[in-house]
């Protein structure tokens, strides 16, 4: 499916590609209008979508396996609410002071918005030990992180508005080689350090008293399970802007798909079925009402919502 949908996103969008012309496109080094097309536009947002879709449904996985709640992600919980409004902070006092701030300016920035949130969860989860309140809570302050940031906006200078609010919707259109290199080295470190803890989260998963007879040390692992998740979803944030519903419905999906939880196996099955999922996401956001583009999040949220909607629906019958 990978394979199939990047070829798609190559040939498919303003002008087609011949798919038997990819290749000879792909290997010369110089070409025409059409070489310059998928080499300048759709080659760095096909990365890009496959990248930060991945680090996306591992965050996911790695929330879940935290909260022990197959509901939990970046979106739903807030956390990725909390990373826009930092990172719209960002944008609008440096715009607005002449400045642009680079790639790690970014993604620091939607990283300590979305620990702030993250840490709101985790006082919270303290006091409140039902989990279907604790998803409202994280709900809530999605909510109000993003009220916050229409109010920032709404006092912003008019460009900076225009440049927001094309980040705030969700898009991978626009996305450079620089991009792509910045956003791969970030979530190639971080996914590379989840799969090395494959086994601790593993033994996280029978329990943390299991897992502590077992040699895990849990205060340990669940910093760095919380850590990891929150930066993948940061960089998702600073580069694409807020994507929901992938981090809950592609680590589920995967999950039935694998019929089985081990980390060794859903970590990259996830990061894989992130990349799917966002690459045909994308392309239905490109093609479908072509010239006008939807956003990634919509196109996310159709196929994504019903996801979590029956997820719910079975753990109810459960």
């Amino acid at each position: 499916m990978l394979v199939l949908l990047f070829t798609l996103n190559i040939a498919c969008g303003s002008r087609t590609v011949a798919i038997s012309d990819i290749p000879a496109i792909l290997i010369k080094s110089r070409g025409g209008t059409a070489h310059s097309i998928i080499w300048s536009i759709r080659l760095p947002r096909i990365m890009i979508a496959m990248i930060l879709g991945g680090a996306l449904a591992v965050s996911g996985f790695l929330l879940q396996t935290f909260f022990n709640n197959p509901i939990a992600g970046p979106f739903i919980l807030g956390i990725s609410s909390g990373s826009k409004l930092a990172v719209a902070l960002v944008m609008i006092f440096s715009l607005g002071a002449g400045l642009h701030p680079g790639s790690f300016a970014m993604v620091l920035a939607a990283f300590a918005g979305a620990m702030a949130v993250t840490g709101f969860i985790l006082a919270a989860s303290q006091q409140v030990h039902r989990m279907s309140v604790l998803i409202i809570c994280g709900v809530m302050v999605g909510y109000i992180c993003s009220a916050i940031t229409e109010i920032v906006v709404t006092f912003a200078d008019d460009s900076n508005i225009v440049n927001l609010h094309n980040w705030s919707l969700g898009t991978f259109s626009g996305s450079t080689w620089n991009d792509v290199a910045s956003a791969g080295a970030v979530v190639a470190l971080a996914v590379m350090a989840a799969f090395l803890l494959s086994k601790p989260i593993g033994a996280y998963q029978l329990g943390e008293s299991a897992a502590g007879s077992l040699g895990v040390n849990v205060l340990r692992l669940r910093i760095a399970v919380i850590l990891l998740s929150s930066v993948l979803s940061a960089v998702v944030t600073a580069f694409a802007g807020p994507v929901s519903f992938v981090g809950v419905a592609v680590p589920h999906l995967i999950r039935n798909l694998m019929k089985t939880q081990r980390p060794i196996v859903m970590i990259p099955a996830c990061f894989l079925g992130g990349a799917v999922f966002c690459l045909f996401s994308d392309l239905i956001a490109r093609t479908l009402f072509a010239p006008t583009e939807l956003s990634i999040s919509t196109v996310t949220a159709v196929f994504g919502a019903p996801c979590v909607i029956w997820i719910m629906m079975t753990r109810n019958r459960q």
